[in-house]
């Protein structure tokens, strides 16, 4: 804190503000600086909630007014080496249970500069966005600017992640760099040398790699004279503008990326003052969202943009994330550290392995553990293109879960700079929808909440999570040490943390919600229902197909892609929680689904009605063509009728007949009573309200109910070993009365050009009087 330190006083139970004096010389000033850290680290361990035989059992003398949580870890911004093993020295000598998990990185941690995991994360947002503009930013060229210089952890180790890097400017406290038409190759290969230079700035760049018209210039210069090639690049008409003026214009620059990997807020909206900012070391530079030319933004940094500013930007169709989002990657790696640190303390202490042997294996695990954090990034991405796809029809589902949340006291909006009630209804009207930023703080609260429900739950000590917890861990600790995981102290907060994580990147922020308003099922039914879904299906699998596409196909297939796989698993959970009991048992209800869906998955095209095949082989041709392998095209084409698969196996059971004959029978009695085409013009009903979408829901789910029982009956017929058709014809015979009424209603829809929810409903009395013939 600039000029003062709040030092916690923990025997006391409050903090007192200590002013600093300013000490002589930068030794002095690092001593002075240390020993207020000191103090610091050792007022909050005073504060802090220890473990005792796994009891929390709060310090003596403090008032706390939150609940009980054990989780507390320190992460120094700055000098991370130095300042963690100082604060983990002082949490050995408390005895405070974390050890040195305690704080993370420090010289038995994770170097997130080596490593360039902060940097690395971002460049996850930075690679997504080029990929839905149809470029591949690591084998072609693009434009950039930046905020930042060579010697800085983000900016630094992210301009060397793709050697395609046309820098056309930067700028930091010190100087401002200019490079109108940069050499990728040359330009690359000087950055590197600065980056292995302790201390660079740009102005140990070497200039014989500046392109023509290039320069480095200090900000004290009174003014800073720009070269036609720079005015060009930079598409401006200033000749001699002030380094304030000219960083302003590069900010404006018309380049691919924006990529900021510096400090302080550059970019507000039109609508905020810079004293909204509360930055007032870069009023001069600050411009507004909506002047920014540059087609992509990387936040590398934390508050370079203010939220209004990100929005204002968004609106005019930039891309940007939050920085929230883009540099994840270093609070996923110490959260790795820690959770692994506290695994592996265990062991130490236990007598299984020394600390040399400890530290040995985290350094070993550095890159798995870079590559489950990246990974992290990767689907955290994916699930914002995906729902910013859908933003528009979605927008009344998003309006209806920021009531909810608010309604709970989770979300307070005005302060998020989410729209008001008055604000939504104007986007519904306009067809408009929340833009990406918007969405990036919504799914935020909604995995917060999602795991403070599923950690109340009795869902982290099911045997299943097991499976979610040796997940999160690096091969080598699943390995060796998967027996000691479910005696970790913070287990269920990891199963929780995945679980929610996976089932809102999987399925969306609105998943729960919607499945939660149309069954009454509670957070943990739903991930159960989520994760049998998953593994019946064989959804992981499948994913990873799709997303080994990138560069590969457009990105506008994947998201189509993934977007109808979601579909199939929301509607196989919405089945289970209709179908199974409650609560889910996850292991059993995959041991009766698995093998059987697994089946007709094999075979779906085979017994499915000749309709069907139809539109499966058309789907899956169209996604061939777009250069998708045919197997997965196939497979993902046929996800609207692999969803029966679940109902399919219920059918077989309760018949006690194969799988495969329940298929052909189930197949063909819904072929021949039109049910296929039923359900189709009941998944094309409009769910612009909760309203709607639940009575769509209802028909669904009562459509499926149906053409399950009445394949029960056809094959509860004494028919002997008489083929499907057989069968089907055989019922349909018995029943031909009953049969021609609904043929006839069914019928007159199909001619009608269009149907509505009463139509539908009218429809489907019709097919439940068929259950009662005989």
């Amino acid at each position: 804190v600039k000029n003062a330190v709040i030092v916690p006083v923990g025997s006391k139970g409050g903090f007192i503000p200590k002013k600093l004096p300013v000490p002589a010389g930068r030794e002095a000033v690092q001593e002075e600086g240390i020993a207020c850290y000191r103090t610091f680290v050792r007022g909050m361990l005073d504060l802090t909630d220890n473990l005792v035989g796994g009891q929390v059992v709060p310090p003596p003398q403090v008032v706390r007014h939150d609940g009980d949580d054990p989780y507390l870890v320190v992460a120094a911004d700055k000098g991370t080496a130095t300042f963690s093993d100082i604060a983990n020295a002082l949490a050995e000598e408390y005895g405070f249970w974390l050890g040195d998990a305690f704080a993370s990185g420090g010289s038995q941690g994770y170097d997130h500069k080596g490593m360039a995991i902060t940097a690395r994360g971002g460049w996850e947002s930075v690679k997504r966005h080029f990929r839905e503009l149809g470029i591949d930013c690591q084998s072609a060229d693009f434009t950039a600017v930046g905020i930042g210089d060579m010697g800085g952890d983000v900016f630094g180790n992210a301009m060397l992640l793709s050697r395609h890097i046309r820098l056309v400017a930067a700028f930091n406290h010190m100087h401002v760099f200019i490079d109108p038409n940069p050499d990728a190759a040359a330009a690359f290969a000087e950055r590197q040398r600065l980056f292995a230079l302790p201390r660079s700035t740009w102005g140990d760049f070497d200039r014989s790699v500046l392109s023509a018209g290039g320069g480095i210039y200090p900000r004290s210069a009174k003014s800073i004279p720009l070269s036609p090639e720079a005015r060009e690049a930079l598409a401006v008409d200033a000749e001699a503008p002030t380094p304030n003026e000219l960083i302003a214009l590069i900010l404006k620059a018309p380049v691919d990326l924006l990529w900021n990997g510096g400090i302080g807020t550059y970019v507000k909206s039109r609508r905020e003052s810079h004293a909204d900012v509360g930055d007032r070391a870069n009023d001069a530079v600050r411009i507004d969202g909506g002047e920014l030319r540059c087609r992509i933004v990387g936040e590398g940094g934390n508050l370079g943009f203010t939220q209004l500013g990100r929005i204002e930007y968004a609106a005019r169709g930039g891309r940007v994330n939050t920085d929230a989002i883009d540099n994840s990657g270093g609070v996923d790696c110490s959260d790795h550290e820690v959770n692994i640190k506290v695994l592996l303390n265990e062991a130490v202490a236990g007598g299984d392995m020394t600390g040399k042997q400890r530290n040995r294996l985290l350094e070993e695990m550095a890159e798995e553990v870079a590559e489950l954090v990246l990974r992290n990034n990767y689907l955290q991405t994916q699930a914002l293109s995906v729902a910013a796809s859908q933003a528009s029809s979605m927008l009344e589902v998003h309006a209806r879960l920021i009531r909810r949340l608010e309604r709970d006291g989770e979300l307070d909006r005005e302060i998020e700079f989410l729209p008001g009630a008055e604000e939504l209804v104007e986007r519904l009207a306009a067809n408009g929808r929340l833009f990406t930023p918007e969405l990036a703080v919504l799914i935020a609260y909604v995995k917060i909440g999602l795991f403070q429900r599923l950690l109340a739950s009795a869902l982290p000590d099911e045997p299943f999570a097991a499976n979610e917890l040796r997940a999160y861990f690096p091969s080598a600790l699943r390995e060796r040490h998967a027996d000691s995981m479910p005696s970790h102290r913070l287990a269920r907060e990891i199963v929780g943390t995945a679980v929610a994580n996976e089932m809102v990147n999987r399925c969306g922020m609105t998943f729960a919600f919607r499945l939660g308003e149309e069954t009454g099922a509670d957070d943990a039914d739903i991930a159960r229902a989520y994760l049998v879904a998953r593994e019946v299906y064989g959804m992981r699998e499948t994913w990873e197909a799709i997303e080994a596409l990138d560069g590969r196909v457009g990105a506008e297939v994947q998201i189509s892609m993934l977007q109808e796989t979601r579909k199939l698993v929301e509607r196989a959970a919405r089945w289970l929680l209709r179908n199974r009991p409650r609560p889910l048992d996850i292991a059993r209800d995959i041991a009766h689904f698995a093998a059987g869906v697994a089946a007709l998955r094999e075979g779906l095209r085979d017994v499915v009605a000749a309709s069907s095949r139809s539109a499966i082989d058309g789907a899956a041709d169209r996604f061939v063509e777009r250069g998708v392998p045919e197997g997965l095209a196939v497979e993902v084409a046929s996800c609207d009728d692999l969803l029966s698969a679940l109902a399919v196996v219920e059918v077989a059971a309760g018949a006690a007949i194969p799988v495969e004959t329940a298929a052909s029978v189930y197949f063909e009695l819904g072929e021949k009573l039109d049910l296929h085409w039923l359900r189709d013009r009941i998944a094309a009903l409009p769910r612009d309200n909760r309203w709607q979408a639940l009575s769509r829901a209802a028909l669904r789910d009562d459509l499926y109910a149906q053409l399950s029982g009445l394949a029960l009956d056809t094959l509860r017929l004494d028919a002997g070993e008489a083929a499907a058709a057989d069968r089907v014809d055989a019922w349909l015979r018995r029943n031909r009365i009953p049969v021609a009424r609904c043929r006839q209603i069914v019928g007159d829809l199909m001619n009608a050009g269009s149907t509505d929810f009463t139509m539908l409903s009218v429809a489907m009395g019709e097919i439940r009087t068929l259950r009662h013939a005989d």
